[in-house]
C-alpha cells in the first residue's frame, strides 16, 4: 500500500489541491489527514503557518480496504490486533481473522460486536464495487464454536420437545444463526422449525410435526 506523503499550502484546500496535482488523481480519490489547518498570522502575516497535510492514493483492493477500516477502528479502541485476511476470488469471499488480547471485545454478547463489525467492513469495501463481496470475519474461531453451541442447543432443544410434547421458543437470533438452527433440526422426522417475531427479537421455535 502506497505511504502517506506531506504536502503543504496556504489553507488546507491549496495544500489538498498540490497533493492532487503531484499524485494526478482529483482529491475524492485519495486519503487525505489534516495535521496542521494553518493561519495567516497576524499584522502584516507575521507568525503565518502553511497548512500541513497527508495524502495517498485510496486503497483499491478489497484487503486494503477492510485493513484500513479495521486499523482504524481498533486504533480508536485502543486494542493491537493482528489481521490475516484470505481472498477467494472464485466464490468472491474475504475471510478475516483477528488475533490479540482482549478479543472478547470484538466478540460482544453473542457475537453481536463481531457481527456489526463484519457488516460496516462488508459495507466500506462494497462501496463502489461492481460485484459484491461476502465478508467472513472471525477471532478465537468463534464462528466454529458457536455453531456447535447452537446445533448442542437445538438437538437438546428438540428432545425436550419430543419429552414435553410442548412447542419450545429460542432466544432472539441473527438470520445466520436461526439458519443454523433450522439446518440441524431439519432432518428429525418427529419436529419442525419455524421462526417467529420482528428482528431484533425474531426467533426459532421448535414443535412437534403434526
Amino acid at each position: 500500500m502506497e505511504e502517506f506523503r506531506e504536502f503543504t499550502g496556504k489553507t488546507v484546500e491549496e495544500a489538498i489541491t498540490n497533493a492532487s496535482v503531484e499524485l494526478g488523481l482529483p482529491s475524492d480519490e485519495l486519503d487525505i489527514d489534516i495535521l496542521e489547518k494553518g493561519s495567516n498570522g497576524g499584522l502584516f502575516g507575521i507568525g503565518a503557518k502553511d497548512a500541513v497535510i497527508n495524502a495517498r492514493i485510496k486503497s483499491t483492493s478489497c484487503e486494503d480496504k477492510a485493513r484500513d477500516f479495521l486499523d482504524s477502528v481498533f486504533d480508536k479502541m485502543g486494542l493491537d490486533v493482528n489481521i490475516e485476511m484470505l481472498y477467494n476470488d472464485e466464490d468472491n469471499i474475504l475471510s478475516i481473522n483477528m488475533s490479540g488480547d482482549k478479543m472478547g471485545l470484538l466478540i460482544g454478547k453473542r457475537g453481536q460486536t463481531l457481527d456489526s463489525l463484519q457488516y460496516l467492513t462488508s459495507l466500506v469495501i462494497n462501496k463502489g464495487s461492481d460485484e459484491y463481496i461476502r465478508v467472513k470475519l472471525d477471532t478465537e474461531d468463534y464462528r466454529h464454536r458457536r455453531k456447535e453451541t447452537l446445533e448442542n442447543l437445538a438437538r437438546n432443544t428438540a428432545s425436550k420437545v419430543k419429552r414435553t410434547h410442548r412447542a419450545q421458543s429460542l432466544e432472539p437470533m441473527n438470520p445466520y444463526e436461526r439458519r443454523i438452527i433450522h439446518y440441524a433440526l431439519q432432518d428429525d422426522d418427529r419436529v419442525t422449525t419455524y421462526s417467529e417475531g420482528e428482528d431484533p427479537y425474531r426467533h426459532v421455535v421448535v414443535d412437534l410435526k403434526k
